[in-house]
C-alpha cells in the first residue's frame, strides 16, 4: 500500500470545501462551511492543527510509522503497547491542545483514540461476528493511513428518558435501524451532542448510554461521512457569528468548534461501515471491556490539563495587570488554583506511570485514575472560574463598547487616560480583559461552562465508573484487618 502524505491544512479545507454536506444554521442551509462566518474560524483552527502535524520540525513528536504503508502518520491512530507510548500520545495531544488554548474539546485526536481501543481488542467486537471486527479494522487502518477527521454522535436526543428507546413514542425518534438490506443497512432518527461534526469527514453512530432488551434497532456502531446523503446537521447557535474581529472576540471566533443535532433521513450504510449491529451486550462493552473509553478521554484530560493551564495563566496576568500580584489574599488563591492544575496534570501523568497490560497484551491507562479526576472535573472547572472572577472584580465588566472605542480620537483619549494600567496602555490591558471574558462570561464561556460540567455525561454516571473500577476491597481489607485485630 502506498503511503498517503501527511496532510496540511490545506488538504484539510479543500476536502470538506463545498463538498455537498447539509448543514443548517439560522434557519439555512450552508453551502461551503469553510467560509461561512459561523463555522471558518473552527475550520482554520482544525487546518492549522494539521500544519503543525505536517511540519516536518515535528515530525518524531506529531507521528509515528504505519504498519501498513510504512510512511509517517498522525500519532494520535498509534495503538499504545507501553507507557512510553502513552506517553508519546500525550506528547502530540499537548501539542495540538495547546494550539487551541484547550477550547476544543472535539479535534481530530479524540475519536481516534477510541478507534484505537477498538482496534487494540478486537475479541470484543469479533463476538457479534468476526466480519464486523475486520470491518473494523480496515477502517481504522483507512482513517489512520489517510489521516481523517471523525467525530461521533452517541447520545439520544432527550426526549423522554423515562422510557427506553423502543417504547418512544415514535420508534425513529432515536437514531435506529429501520431497514436491512443485501449491501447494508438503513438508518433513520436523531442523536446528539455532534460536537465538532460539522467540521469532520466522517461521523461515528452508536450509543453509549444503557440499553435494555426490546433496543436492539438502536445498538450498533456505525461511520458514515458527514457528506452522505441523508445526513443533516443542525447546529446550535453559533457564537462565532457574533464575533465582529478577533480584539473583542479573541477565543469564539477561533474556537467555537459547534455542537449538532445529528438527524438521519433513511441513511444507507453499507456492511462494511458497520461494526455492532443489534447487539446490546457488545454496544455496551465497545466502550467498557476495550480501552476505547479511556484511549478516548486520555486526550480529553490532556486537553483538559492545557485549558485549566490557560485559565490560570490568564489569573496571573490580570493580577499582574492590576499590581495585585504581591497580595498576600491574592497569592492564596492563585495556589489553591495552581494546586487544581497540578493535580489535573499529575493525574493525567499517573495514568500513564499506573498504565497495566491485561491477558491480551493490550495496554490499558488507570482508568481508576482516570475516572477520579473525571469525577472532579464538574466541579473544578466552575470553581476556578469563579475565583478568576473574583480576582478580576468589577474591571470584566467595565470595558470598552468595542475595538471601535479606539478609532475615535476623543473617545480614545479618555480611554488610554483612565483604562490604562500601571504596567500596561490602555489597549492592552483592555485586549487581556477581553481574551479573559470571552472564556469566562460570554455566550463562547457559557459554553465551555456546560461542557465541563457535563463533559463525562451526568456526574453521577462519572462517580459510578469512578466506583466500578476503584480496588474497593483493598479498602475494605483495612477495616476487617482492624476488627480482627487482638484485644489487649
Amino acid at each position: 500500500m502506498t503511503s498517503t502524505p501527511l496532510r496540511t491544512g490545506a488538504d484539510y479545507i479543500a476536502s470538506i470545501k463545498a463538498d455537498g454536506r447539509s448543514v443548517f444554521v439560522n434557519g439555512e442551509r450552508v453551502d461551503d462551511v469553510t467560509t461561512h462566518p459561523a463555522f471558518r474560524g473552527a475550520v482554520a483552527s482544525i487546518g492549522r492543527l494539521y500544519d503543525i502535524a505536517a511540519d516536518p520540525a515535528n515530525r518524531e513528536r506529531m507521528t509515528f510509522t504505519s504498519p501498513s504503508t510504512g510512511g509517517p502518520v498522525l500519532r494520535c491512530f498509534q495503538i499504545p503497547h507501553s507507557a512510553a507510548d502513552l506517553t508519546a500520545r500525550r506528547a502530540f495531544h499537548e501539542q495540538w491542545a495547546r494550539a487551541t488554548c484547550g477550547l476544543m474539546g472535539r479535534t481530530p485526536d479524540h475519536v481516534a483514540g477510541f478507534f484505537c481501543g477498538y482496534a487494540a481488542k478486537p475479541s470484543v467486537i469479533a463476538r457479534g461476528g468476526a466480519h464486523f471486527a475486520q470491518n473494523l479494522q480496515r477502517f481504522y487502518e483507512h482513517i489512520r493511513d489517510t489521516h481523517q477527521y471523525v467525530s461521533y454522535t452517541i447520545v439520544p436526543p432527550q426526549i423522554d428518558r423515562s422510557k427506553p428507546a423502543h417504547r418512544q413514542s415514535d420508534p425513529t425518534l432515536y437514531a435506529g435501524v429501520v431497514e436491512e438490506r443485501d449491501d447494508g443497512i438503513v438508518l433513520s432518527g436523531a442523536q446528539q451532542l455532534g460536537t465538532g461534526s460539522i467540521l469532520s469527514d466522517w461521523i461515528q453512530i452508536s450509543c453509549i448510554q444503557p440499553l435494555q432488551p426490546g433496543d436492539e434497532n438502536y445498538a450498533f456502531n456505525v461511520v458514515v461521512p458527514t457528506r452522505h446523503a441523508g445526513v443533516k446537521l443542525y447546529s446550535r447557535r453559533a457564537f462565532a457569528q457574533q464575533a465582529t474581529n478577533s480584539f473583542d472576540y479573541p477565543l469564539t471566533g477561533r474556537f467555537d468548534e459547534t455542537d449538532a443535532l445529528l438527524v438521519l433521513d433513511k441513511v444507507f450504510i453499507p456492511w462494511e461501515h458497520v461494526f455492532i449491529y443489534r447487539n446490546i451486550e457488545i454496544c455496551r462493552d465497545q466502550w467498557w471491556k476495550t480501552p476505547a473509553h479511556a484511549y478516548g478521554n486520555h486526550q480529553a484530560q490532556t486537553r483538559y490539563a492545557v485549558k485549566m493551564k490557560f485559565l490560570l495563566g490568564i489569573a496571573q496576568r490580570l493580577n499582574e495587570m492590576t499590581g495585585n500580584a504581591g497580595n498576600p489574599a491574592v497569592n492564596v488563591a492563585m495556589g489553591e488554583l495552581a494546586a487544581h492544575v497540578q493535580t489535573i496534570e499529575s493525574m493525567l501523568h499517573a495514568q500513564e506511570a499506573m498504565s497495566s497490560m491485561d491477558d491480551e497484551g493490550v495496554l490499558w491507562p488507570s482508568v481508576a485514575t482516570l475516572y477520579a479526576v473525571m469525577s472532579l472535573q464538574s466541579e473544578e472547572y466552575p470553581r476556578m472560574v469563579d475565583m478568576v472572577r473574583e480576582m478580576a472584580g468589577g474591571s470584566l465588566i467595565m470595558q470598552p463598547s468595542s475595538l471601535s472605542d479606539f478609532d475615535n480620537p476623543d473617545i480614545a483619549a479618555d480611554i488610554d487616560r483612565y483604562v490604562h494600567s500601571a504596567h500596561a496602555t490602555a489597549r492592552e490591558r483592555v485586549g487581556l480583559m477581553r481574551l479573559a471574558w470571552d472564556l469566562i462570561g460570554s455566550e463562547f464561556g457559557g459554553r465551555h461552562m456546560q461542557y465541563e460540567k457535563f463533559y463525562g455525561g451526568a456526574s453521577y454516571l462519572v462517580k459510578q465508573n469512578m466506583l466500578r473500577t476503584y480496588n474497593m476491597a483493598d479498602a475494605t481489607s483495612l477495616v476487617d484487618a482492624a476488627l480482627a485485630l487482638p484485644p489487649f
